[in-house]
């Protein structure tokens, strides 16, 4: 029951990063968005795939619950990939700045 709520936690957290990715793609900026919670949150990720990784029971019974392992490193990738936009848009703004 304990991986149920899981799943559920992952996949809910999971829903709003590809939105999250496509408004800081779209906004070219890095206005409202936090360097500092987009790294805790990476880590945070970094910390439960190392958790699975690290626990046995889970591991000897990883060929039926794959998916949980899937679904934290869908979101690294996710939140990876804002981190990259954040950087982009971080140049962008000083570029910007630069021309006024």
């Amino acid at each position: 029951m304990s991986e149920l709520f899981e799943i559920i936690m992952i996949v809910s957290f999971g829903a709003s990063w590809p939105m999250n990715v496509i408004k800081s793609y779209k906004a070219r900026t890095t206005k409202g968005k936090s360097l500092g919670f987009l790294l805790l949150i990476f880590f945070g990720y970094i910390a439960g795939i190392i958790s699975k990784f690290s626990d046995a029971a889970y591991m000897a019974s990883f060929s039926s619950k794959w998916y949980v392992l899937f679904f934290y490193i869908l979101n690294l990738i996710m939140v990876g990939t804002d981190l990259c936009l954040y950087v982009r848009n971080y140049r962008l703004d000083k570029a910007k700045k630069e021309q006024d």
